[in-house]
């Protein structure tokens, strides 16, 4: 029983943390000028919290495997509102794909400026190569 009850709390506490974030989040984000999604936000409360160690992972370990072991279960809605709009989706194919492509290209070059920027080539004070330029 005893065992019971405390799985009961881990599970309890773990959801009451995310959707704490959560709801954080959607009241930031209905406070800010600019439209972010307060899921989003509440994602990125979550992160710093866990990021800086000031909630143990612990204690959002069992809602987070739980979400993350039936998350196929939840994209059904979604793709039952995507069918919805087949006939609007088949007349836009073209924008759609085109808009894709354009925004995954534009991520790739974001992505790799960023990443030569944090991971480029150092230069070592006192090292022959630096001197140059």
């Amino acid at each position: 029983m005893r065992k019971l009850l405390l799985t009961l709390w881990q599970y309890l506490r773990a959801f009451v943390l995310i959707y704490a974030c959560l709801y954080a989040g959607i009241g930031i984000a209905s406070l800010l000028p600019i439209t972010i999604p307060g899921s989003i936000i509440g994602m990125l409360i979550l992160f710093l919290l866990l990021g800086l160690q000031i909630m143990p992972p612990d204690w959002v370990m069992p809602g987070c495997y739980l979400l993350i072991r039936y998350m196929a279960l939840l994209f059904v809605p979604i793709g039952v509102g995507v069918m919805q709009y087949f006939d609007l989706l088949r007349t836009q194919f073209g924008p759609v794909v085109v808009s894709c492509v354009i925004s995954t290209f534009v991520v790739l070059v974001v992505v790799s400026w960023c990443s030569h920027l944090v991971h480029g080539e150092k230069k070592i004070i006192g090292h022959k190569g630096a001197d140059k330029k």
